[in-house]
């Protein structure tokens, strides 16, 4: 099984090093970094630690994921992964990410941070509560039952490409799992252990961010809703 691993990356200098030295190299194919508008070293440090660097200076986290996949459409691999560049993931649980895949039980995998290892402060009151409403919503509209929308995640290629994904900020992550669930993908949870980040959150870090991110989903939500 071809799997790639694709991180989203704004001033990430000081945690790549750290994400890429924890990727179990046996199991994946290449992984690309793509450079968000970086004003540090982000990409310098990507390649030395053995990444492709694409950039989008557009920013924004569904922006950065989708230049990082027309970067792997011309050898597309099996599966997909995403993770965060903050070294809040574990990037040595991949396997286990990637195991519902592997045996056939799943399209789709989200790990969870709800249900996995957090340390003390990981996961900010706002993300808790955002993720709680957000899941909520996703049962009662969709009926897809997750506890997180969580960062580390893994995807068929194929799949992938049937959710014709669009969302260039905020909302990539539950747009993701929205698209899933409308188009009938089996979709799995797996716990994961969540850490603290290196830096500070571009999202649930600043009010802006969380506001933003806040009513993306929401909106997100509604809409898709609304088409059904």
């Amino acid at each position: 099984m071809r799997i790639d691993v694709v991180i989203p990356a704004l001033n990430e200098e000081a945690a790549l090093p750290v994400v890429l030295a924890e990727i179990p190299r046996g199991l994946v194919r290449r992984v690309v970094v793509a450079d968000n508008g970086s004003t540090d070293r982000t990409a310098q440090v990507a390649r030395e630690g053995g990444a492709e660097v694409v950039h989008e200076p557009e920013r924004g986290y569904g922006a950065a994921c989708l230049r990082a996949l027309a970067h792997l459409a011309s050898d597309p691999p099996d599966v997909v992964v995403f993770l965060d560049g903050d070294a809040s993931d574990r990037p040595s649980e991949l396997d286990a990410v990637v195991a519902p895949i592997r045996e056939g039980r799943a399209d789709l995998v989200i790990g969870s941070r709800v249900r996995g290892a957090l340390e003390p402060g990981a996961l900010t009151p706002q993300q808790r509560v955002g993720n709680a409403i957000a899941c909520a919503a996703l049962r009662v509209l969709y009926d897809a039952r997750y506890t997180d929308l969580g960062p580390f995640r893994a995807i068929r290629w194929e799949a992938l490409e049937l959710l014709r994904m669009r969302d260039r900020n905020y909302g990539w992550t539950v747009e993701m799992q929205i698209r899933a669930a409308r188009a009938g993908l089996r979709a799995a949870e797996v716990p994961v252990s969540y850490r603290a980040r290196i830096g500070v959150s571009k999202v649930s870090g600043t009010l802006r961010g969380t506001l933003g991110a806040s009513r993306k989903i929401l909106w997100l939500l509604a809409r898709h809703a609304v088409s059904a």
